[in-house]
């Protein structure tokens, strides 16, 4: 190892060798010296100390050369080995398949590899000595191979993204710069054309992939097995949840679905997950959007190429309509055949070329009166009988020739009998482009015609009556009149309107009412000879009658009444009901059927305005007194939310023999509304129309609230009379109401009396029962309105003890006149105390009745002779308001 160092980099034994060989030549030479000089003659100076001296020096040199020759023996193997390792670099660099140029802290090139100057087509001559990366940058732009500035060139190249450079053959090379601690650079240029071109072939594919799915009919998903995200939806999937794939994508079900269809979602995953095969088929419903779904889906657990679930694709489809069918499809026959048996309908594939059955399911045997493995390779021919398989052949053929669909009903001979069917041909090609299959379905529409023809009938006549309804009217009348256009023809449009219906439904029920409305269109018809009678609601009918008018509408509407005169005899009983009608001429009152309706309409409640059972012809004012009645309507809307309305209140005292003796205790509190350009408007007028529209509700509530609230701050505590409208019972909760309200003005239940008619009981008698007995549970005194006026207020008394029964005026006014009032007046008295109830009679408006009433026992009165209904103020005295008042001047 010595040997070896010693050669190999040493220069200490070439100088020691260099020594020794230069003594070994000089020693003789001063023995010599020695023997031809003897010291003699020397002189002073000793002859060996000379030659010492001469030997040293020779010696010294001979070091120093020694030394020189090791030294540049080592610099020529240094740069020998330097040299060797730039060869290496240099190789190793213009062998990398990227350019490679680097710098030095002055930005001078110092290295630029072969691959560097091949892409960019530049020669080794084209580089200078000491030129620097921006000159290099110029020479590259000159050469069309540069399209950036240096700025843009370095900014980029030295982001983590680096820069991309078009050449002008289309090549792209990516180029990364790097500054090195030192304050040099390296720069790195990778001809990235084919990764792009993977890159955008691959975007490409994923564009096509996506533009595929979404054009996909059913909906296809796909979620992370892990945390079950969705990381896919298609557009099908969009439409049918209503959500955006980016609002799905990154959630799962839990997050974008309600509860029940998150759950059924889940579980059917899981069963997915937990199959053997890693496929789940399944239908179960969901909620989308409030409304519910049948949806059948497939879910598929995608594995990574470890065989290792990565991902669960579900692809579903909404069945509500057909849940029976199945929406996927497979390329086995036993899964087309398990498809095709659950199809509701007749399906048979024949083949084109020799019309032989290649196919058909279940619910073909019905056609074919065979089982289908039996009709499996057979034709028409050996199936049907000779004149149906003729029919069904040239059929055949024809949907062939058009190689398309063809679709036609046509009966067919079954075990069932002759059933109407809806078949469908369609024509299947083959990669040639000529017929290869003829798909054949034939679907049994007898019950779904048959039921179409009886909804087409009822869309157009009434249920109960068997007439023509409302639209058809219309239709008949439009149809008249363009019969009737261009000449002098006439005709006239009658409403009937059905007096005492409600009557009858009160009292006997709507059973028997129903066949009350039976009877009377069977009579109807046969009184108008052929014109169209029509039933156009409740109890109201329209009729056409042509001829010469209005004489001939005139005499049939008189018909009609005659007719209806005589009593009806139903299930043993004897009902009577009368008419009112109203009549329009074409052309003189419309020149539309809805006009001539709305004219006849018109006239109708004016005829009922007048008298039931008269008849009324259109007269142009009609239009007028509606359009008043439709704007005064608005108006009451509008009056209740401005307050516009305000209470009176009229005394309700006990029946002495003169006022002065009847004591006040109580009052009523009646609605007025004072119309900003109408005036005062009287109650006879709008309450009606409230009660029509059901205004009549919110109006209610105020008087109510109003009237609990005035009574409140009386100082005498008096009662106050407050009516309430059926309506108010059958919308809203009128128990709640009064319960907050009394909480709300502070004023005791027992001083507040509340006013119903009979009416709350006629609409739903147990529900008008129960709400009356949850009032009075309230502490509130529950009083019969109108009593005697309606048809069945005995029963009602008997189901439901009321507090006061108040005799309706029409009693009261006769009392001196007619001696039948006075007895009913008496009957109702000894009735209301037999059964321990208080009596008021109302309408009282002499001293005579005052005493009939007071001498009889009524209990209290009401009426203009104990005052009007006016403000409270006018009544302050009554009510304990004086001293206040007298209070208030002394100390004003």
């Amino acid at each position: 190892m010595a040997e070896k160092n010693w050669h190999e980099g040493s220069m200490l034994p070439i100088a020691v060798q260099a020594v020794v060989c230069l003594a070994s030549a000089v020693a003789p030479s001063c023995a010599y010296a020695n023997s031809l000089f003897p010291p003699s003659h020397l002189g002073d100076v000793d002859p060996n100390l000379a030659w010492e001296a001469l030997i040293g020096g020779v010696v010294i040199c001979a070091f120093l050369v020694a030394i020189a020759l090791w030294i540049h023996s080592a610099l020529r193997r240094s740069k020998r080995s330097q040299l060797r390792r730039n060869a290496f670099v240099s190789s190793a660099m213009n062998n990398l398949n990227q350019g490679v140029v680097m710098t030095d802290a002055q930005r001078r090139i110092i290295f630029c590899n072969d691959r560097y100057l091949e892409i960019y087509g530049l020669t080794r001559s084209d580089l200078r000595a000491g030129m620097n990366g921006h000159e290099l940058l110029e020479l590259r732009r000159k050469r069309g191979v540069l399209g950036a500035s240096d700025d843009e060139f370095f900014d980029k190249a030295s982001s983590s993204n680096g820069l991309i450079t078009e050449l002008p053959d289309g090549r792209a090379i990516l180029v990364k710069y790097f500054v090195l601690p030192n304050g040099g650079s390296v720069a790195t240029h990778l001809d990235v054309s084919e990764q792009r071109r993977l890159s955008r072939q691959l975007a490409s594919t994923k564009q096509f992939l996506e533009s595929v799915l979404d054009h996909v009919p059913a909906c296809v998903a796909a979620k992370n097995i892990e945390d079950g995200c969705y990381i896919f939806a298609n557009s099908a999937y969009e439409r049918f949840w209503g959500l955006s794939r980016d609002f799905a994508v990154g959630r799962n079900a839990r997050e974008l679905f309600g509860p029940g269809s998150a759950a059924s979602i889940e579980a059917a995953d899981r069963a997915a997950l937990d199959s053997p095969d890693g496929q789940y088929r399944n239908e179960f419903e969901v909620d989308r959007a409030g409304a519910r779904r049948m949806v059948a889906s497939i879910r598929i657990v995608v594995r990574n190429e470890s065989n290792k679930p990565e991902f669960l694709l579900v692809v579903f489809e909404d069945i509500t309509d057909r849940q029976s069918l199945s929406q996927e499809l497979e390329s086995t026959k036993k899964f087309l055949e398990l498809v095709v048996d659950n199809i509701p309908v007749a399906l048979i594939v024949e083949q084109v070329k020799d019309g032989r059955y290649l196919l058909a399911n279940r619910s073909a045997e019905t056609i074919l009166n065979r089982r289908r493995e039996e009709a499996t390779g057979l034709t028409a021919s050996d199936i049907f009988n000779a004149k149906e398989a003729k029919l069904i052949i040239a059929r055949d053929e024809a949907a062939i020739k058009k190689r398309g669909m063809i679709t036609e009903e046509h009966p067919i001979s079954t075990k069932d009998g002759l059933r109407l069917f809806l078949t469908r041909r369609a024509t299947v090609l083959n990669d040639a482009g000529e017929p290869q299959y003829l798909i054949k379905t034939h679907e049994d529409v007898t019950n779904r015609r048959q039921t179409e023809s009886r909804m087409a009938h009822m869309a157009y006549h009434d249920g109960l009556t068997d007439l023509p309804n409302r639209a058809a009217f219309l239709q008949a009348l439009n149809q008249m009149i363009e019969a009737c256009e261009g000449t002098d023809e006439e005709f006239a449009v009658l409403c009937v309107d059905l007096d005492g219906l409600k009557e009858v439904n009160d009292v006997f029920g709507h059973a028997l009412g129903d066949k009350l409305l039976v009877e009377v269109a069977q009579r109807l018809q046969d009184t108008a000879r052929g014109g169209l009678v029509a039933r156009l609601s409740g109890d109201e009918f329209g009729l056409i009658i042509d001829g010469k008018q209005p004489a001939v509408g005139l005499a049939l509407a008189q018909q009609l009444g005659e007719a209806l005169a005589p009593e009806f005899h139903i299930d043993g009983r004897a009902v009577r009901a009368g008419i009112t009608t109203g009549m329009s001429i074409f052309p003189h009152n419309g020149p539309d059927g809805a006009a001539l309706l709305a004219n006849a309409g018109a006239a109708l409640f004016r005829a009922k305005q007048k008298s039931r059972g008269t008849i009324s012809l259109y007269q142009p004012e009609m239009d007028q007194q509606i359009r008043d009645r439709r704007v005064l309507h608005q108006d009451l809307s509008k009056a209740i939310k401005n307050g516009e309305l305000s209470l009176a209140f009229q005394p309700q005292g006990i029946a002495r023999n003169s006022v002065a003796e009847s004591e006040i205790i109580g009052f009523e509190a009646l609605a007025r509304w004072q119309h900003p350009v109408r005036g005062q408007v009287s109650p006879a007028e709008f309450i009606p129309i409230a009660e029509e529209s059901g205004l009549i509700v919110e109006m209610g509530e105020w008087i109510l609230r109003e009237a609990c609230r005035e009574a409140a701050s009386w100082p005498k505590p008096l009662q106050v009379a407050v009516n309430l409208s059926p309506a108010q019972f059958m919308h809203g909760d009128v128990v709640g109401l009064v319960h907050s309200i009394l909480i709300e003005t502070g004023l005791a239940p027992g001083r507040l009396e509340l006013e119903i008619t009979e009416g709350v009981l006629i609409e739903d008698f147990d529900r008008g029962l129960a709400l009356l007995r949850r009032l009075k549970a309230l502490g509130v005194r529950i009083s019969m309105d109108d009593f005697g006026s309606g048809y069945s207020s005995l029963s009602y008394l008997q189901a439901f003890p009321f507090d006061k029964i108040k005799i309706d005026r029409a009693f009261i006014i006769n009392l001196g006149r007619n001696p039948q009032s006075a007895a009913i007046v008496r009957a109702v008295i000894d009735l209301g105390h037999g059964l321990e109830m208080s009596i008021i009679a109302e309408g009282v408006e002499t001293i005579d009745q005052l005493a009939f009433l007071a001498r009889e026992g009524c209990d209290g009165v009401q009426g203009y002779l104990l005052g009007k209904p006016l403000p409270i103020g006018q009544y302050a005295g009554l009510v304990g308001r004086v001293e206040a008042l007298e209070l208030a001047l002394k100390t004003g």
